[in-house]
């Protein structure tokens, strides 16, 4: 008899399924996180019938302490034992999906993947100077800056911060092969000019085939010896504290204001995704030096000042209708 009770108390606490909808649910086990509130968790998330039943069961199996990091799929019916296995050995652990769009800064790549991937955002910030990662050599870059490729990657729940960056750059790595370096050569810049020019075009252009006429233009400048005046260089150093750029942006003083400075600044701005890389490599060739929105998106290209202030006024008047709403 006491037999019998003791066995449907262990099938009870062992091998009951736990029901639920949806099916399948999904809990993380984050570092440093206790077996006490994971169980609570399961039971908050209705994976699980009873927290205390869950605990009992742990502390039994000794699963207490051998927690697998993770983020976890569990689909209706699984026994608490079955749970245990899982997060004892890792074996359900599944991957997030997370996109990294092109143009973006390092430190938001950081927040991004804190939120869908749980990284310590800070630590991840500990690599930003560590510039022996970028592997390709010379590169004379001052930071990962620009060289984590956009991409939509899959990680684990909280990977290790220094393997995400690294998996980044390597795609990079991957990307800027051989031929794209004897390119390089061939325009007479080094590895951190040419993706700082990639920054500047990523951050200027909408459309893929105002990419390369960008690029052409920004090279046109350094040729001329005219300051570049880029725009997203300047939000680049104002975006803190800023919403938007004014007449006042444009005096900040700083090595990365390109309306004060002659020639590229420090660094890339962003990360600049392959599009505006090839376009920095691949410049179109005509004799454009200024270029102004459109207000759709496009730009206008003039050769000179005065080509230039017509395309300013056909903007501002496009600009004005817009509000108006006047087609």
């Amino acid at each position: 008899m006491l037999l019998g009770v003791l066995l449907l108390a262990c099938g009870m606490i062992f091998l009951f399924p736990n029901s639920f909808e949806p099916s399948p649910k999904f809990i993380t086990v984050s570092k440093g996180q206790s077996f006490s509130t994971l169980a609570d968790s399961l039971a908050d998330k209705g994976i699980i019938v009873s927290s205390f039943t869950f605990k009992l069961a742990g502390r039994m199996l000794g699963v207490t302490q051998k927690m697998r990091v993770g983020k976890y799929s569990f689909v209706s019916g699984i026994s608490n034992l079955n749970i245990l296995e899982d997060i004892k050995s890792g074996l359900s652990t599944v991957s997030s999906s997370v996109s990294l769009r092109e143009g973006v800064r390092t430190r938001v790549f950081a927040r991004i993947l804190k939120r869908h991937v749980g990284i310590d955002s800070s630590r991840f910030m500990q690599f930003y100077h560590d510039t022996s990662l970028i592997g390709i050599y010379p590169h004379n870059a001052t930071s990962i800056e620009g060289y984590l490729m956009p991409d939509t990657y899959s990680f684990y729940w909280q990977d290790d911060e220094r393997v995400i960056v690294q998996r980044m750059i390597t795609e990079f790595r991957e990307f800027f092969v051989d031929s794209l370096k004897l390119q390089m050569k061939k325009l007479g810049y080094d590895l951190n000019d040419v993706m700082t020019m990639a920054s500047i075009v990523e951050g200027e252009a909408v459309y893929d085939d105002e990419r390369p006429v960008i690029a052409g233009v920004y090279y046109n400048r350094l040729k001329r010896r005219m300051r570049l005046q880029a725009d997203p260089t300047v939000w680049f150093v104002v975006s803190d504290t800023s919403k938007r750029l004014t007449r006042n942006s444009l005096k900040v003083h700083s090595s990365y204001n390109t309306y004060l400075n002659y020639g590229l600044p420090p660094g890339p701005i962003n990360n600049p995704g392959r599009r505006s890389i090839l376009a920095a490599l691949y410049p179109a060739h005509h004799n454009f030096i200024y270029f102004v929105a459109d207000n759709a998106g496009h730009h206008r290209f003039a050769k000179n000042y005065e080509e230039h202030q017509r395309n300013v006024r056909l903007y501002l008047i496009a600009r004005e209708n817009a509000k108006n709403g006047v087609k």
